[in-house]
């Protein structure tokens, strides 16, 4: 189970080192505008220059899980993140969901794994 994590933890960091770093690079060329509320809402986050914050939160919490120094703080970035690319894919753009899942999944595994990191998180009064 350690070197599953250990995988998850690697490719995720890596995912989100890329595609954050390609929020400021563009070396990965964009397909054709998505239809529909899909294709507004992308164009309408880009004109905003949103997605340069999204990026750089992406690639801080990859660089983290890459060199597995607070695991935590990247994962707990990343759930905000995942959660909109998955509310976004099953909102405007079913059909393109797998990538968001896969990412979901390995986000999931690493999580448990560190899970005493947010023990905390689930007390309801803190020993002070």
């Amino acid at each position: 189970m350690r070197i599953a994590g250990a995988i998850a933890r690697y490719l995720l960091g890596f995912a989100f080192l890329v595609f954050g770093s390609n929020s400021f690079f563009q070396f990965i060329p964009q397909g054709l505008p998505q239809p529909g509320n899909a294709g507004i809402f992308i164009k309408v986050l880009m004109d905003a220059h949103f997605f340069y914050g999204v990026g750089l939160v992406m690639g801080v919490a990859g660089i983290l899980l890459l060199f597995n120094r607070f695991v935590a703080l990247g994962l707990t970035l990343l759930g905000p993140i995942l959660y909109n690319i998955l509310l976004f894919h099953i909102t405007m753009a079913p059909s393109t969901i797998g990538a968001g899942v896969i990412c979901t999944l390995l986000w999931a595994l690493v999580a448990w794994q560190h899970r005493a990191a947010f023990a905390p998180l689930f007390k309801a009064k803190l020993d002070v």
